[in-house]
């Protein structure tokens, strides 16, 4: 099972405690919201997958940069509409197949199988 602790002691600033990596959220800032930290969550994991693709594939692929963006909805539930990612492989050259196959691959990321399949979230107060 997976756990993540956070707490704040005042505002908006959240610590996120996962195992023994501390995240640091402000909803208030340019940058690090929830918000993000979701974007970067499912960048993350796609990195993870492509990295795994490769592995498998025997692919020498470098370095890789992995853009994610989305806009709020304007209207209630306020929800990310679309959420777009781009990658970038850098020196690595995948033929069209090959494409294909990875972005195949990359949807099998728990992140993005948790985003597209809506699950259940309950909330309780102590």
């Amino acid at each position: 099972m997976y756990k993540v602790e956070i707490g704040s002691d005042s505002g908006y600033v959240f610590q996120a405690l996962a195992g023994e990596n501390k995240y640091i959220m402000d909803a208030k800032s340019s940058g690090g919201s929830p918000l993000d930290v979701l974007l970067a969550a499912l960048g993350g994991c796609i990195g993870v997958y492509i990295r795994k693709y490769a592995e498998g594939a025997k692919l020498d692929i470098g370095k890789i940069k992995i853009t994610v963006q989305a806009e709020l909805s304007s209207q209630r539930p306020v929800s990310f509409n679309k959420i777009q990612t781009q990658i970038d492989l850098g020196q690595a050259v995948l033929d069209e197949r090959r494409k294909a196959a990875l972005i195949e691959f990359i949807k099998n990321c728990p992140v993005h199988n948790t985003l597209k399949g809506a699950p259940e979230v309950e909330v309780k107060i102590d």
